[in-house]
């Protein structure tokens, strides 16, 4: 019998939850001959949530939880879950109920019966973000896909079915500064896209604001593209002309015209509007140096501080204290 492992990071979700595991548990025990596990992580919630995960954790032997000693973000807490899922299939879903757990049984469908390695969820307008959000999200994804050559369209999220190939392919990659959404069209395989309409959240509010919107932003862009690397070049040959330009005009309207245009003023301004863009590509050369550091490092993606779930692979780092014998 194939088994599904339902990987569900967790961040205060604490007046969610219980909704969230009894209409996926309605969902998933709907497909005929298959066998099922809940993943949650939690992500250094500050409410209760842990508290319901070992509650839930308990009276149903098929839900695990995983309890991170801070919050390490929901990229780390993705690849917990699929480090310790054991199904033939996993799928990754929010707890604030935007992944809709109907499309689950068509998700199944996909992967078990239709040759597909992955079905994803890919959200059709944006009822449930503000248009401000909506806007620039809708940018964001413009600018990525020609940054990085990689198909990340707008609406497609977390939210899919993969097989066990895909998940032990994602779990290759092993860089601390993830980008899952560009991990997922990097490792390839066929993907079906089933659409959905996207909602507002079942209970709580939003994790993410602009400010987290922005650095997750920033982070796919760095990840999967060297483009803004290139970008000292193309402003240095445009500031160059530029520069050409405006020594040609001032010379022209000095000797020819005999029109003062107070050059001082005009040099002083080159002068500070060079400064400031050697500072922007100082701070973009820097960020890149940044994360080489933070991978040589070669610190743990996650720390556990507690956790029901056992791990299926040996690479997870749990900080239990240990008793040791005195000398």
């Amino acid at each position: 019998m194939n088994k599904l492992s339902i990987i569900v990071p967790c961040y205060n979700e604490e007046d969610v939850i219980s909704l969230f595991y009894q209409e996926t548990h309605k969902a998933v025990t709907a497909i005929e001959d298959l066998d099922y596990e809940f993943i949650f992580i939690d992500d250094g919630s500050k409410d209760h949530t842990l508290d319901l995960l070992r509650v839930l954790c308990y009276q149903d032997k098929n839900c695990h939880y995983l309890s991170f000693s801070r919050n390490f973000g929901k990229e780390a807490a993705m690849y917990a879950g699929l480090e310790h899922s054991c199904g033939n299939y996993c799928v990754i879903m929010d707890a604030d109920l935007q992944h809709p757990p109907t499309l689950l049984p068509p998700m199944y469908q996909a992967v078990n019966q239709e040759g597909y390695d992955c079905c994803a969820g890919k959200r059709m307008g944006r009822d449930g973000d503000g248009p401000l959000r909506g806007f620039l999200s809708r940018s964001f994804y413009k600018v990525i896909q020609k940054m990085t050559h990689m198909d990340m369209s707008d609406g497609a999220g977390d939210f899919r079915m993969m097989s066990r190939n895909m998940v032990d392919a994602i779990l290759q990659m092993k860089e601390y500064n993830r980008y899952t959404k560009g991990i997922f069209s990097f490792v390839g395989f066929e993907t079906k896209w089933l659409e959905f309409q996207n909602i507002q959240r079942a209970a709580g509010t939003s994790k993410w604001n602009l400010g987290s919107l922005f650095s997750y932003a920033f982070e796919g862009i760095l990840s999967f593209s060297t483009a803004p690397l290139k970008l000292p070049g193309i402003l240095g040959a445009f500031l160059l002309l530029l520069s050409f330009l405006l020594g040609g005009f001032g010379l022209v309207q000095q000797f020819l015209f005999h029109h003062k245009i107070g050059i001082l003023y005009c040099v002083s301004n080159i002068v500070i509007f060079f400064s400031s863009l050697q500072m922007l590509m100082i701070f973009i050369l820097g960020e890149y140096l940044s994360k080489d550091y933070l991978e040589n490092k070669n610190r743990p993606i996650y720390i556990v501080r507690e956790q029901d779930a056992k791990p299926a692979t040996s690479n997870v780092y749990d900080i239990t204290p240990i008793r040791r014998n005195a000398i």
